[in-house]
């Protein structure tokens, strides 16, 4: 796969997939051993394992949003810096919904295999989207 298609993989998985909870493009994007270490506490592994992340990113942040900044690829390497955005409309981090707008900025880092995503590391400023939600406590790692 091209450097250029790799980029459009990514590109893909954020606009088609996550951006409008597609979960049923899971099988065409994503490699079924996906290992996913995902920026809100959760690793990963497996397409359902990944959707169901997926799902619990939904019921806290229904409208969530990646933004895409900047696509970086490199052999079978991809790298993206990204704006999140959404509305806090379910628990997270033990946080109850609160309703407010958050907004914070974050890096994922891919591998590309067999034309779908096949390792997924994404870094998120936790610091910022906690004082966004109000936490008082920094939250425990989740599987």
């Amino acid at each position: 796969m091209t450097v250029r298609k790799n980029k459009i993989l990514v590109q893909r998985y954020y606009d088609e997939m996550w951006n409008t909870w597609n979960f049923a493009l899971a099988d065409e994007l994503l490699s079924a051993e996906i290992s996913f270490r995902g920026s809100l506490g959760a690793e990963v592994r497996g397409r359902s394992a990944f959707c169901e992340y997926m799902r619990r990113v939904q019921n806290a942040f229904p409208d969530f949003h990646n933004k895409i900044e900047k696509l970086v690829s490199e052999g079978d390497q991809v790298v993206a810096r990204l704006q999140y955005t959404g509305t806090h409309r379910g628990e997270m981090f033990g946080v109850r919904p609160s309703g407010k707008s958050i907004s914070y900025a974050g890096a994922a880092f891919f591998r590309i295999a067999g034309n779908r995503v096949a390792e997924g590391w994404v870094l998120g400023d936790l610091v910022s989207l906690l004082r966004q939600l109000g936490a008082q406590t920094l939250p425990k790692a989740t599987n």
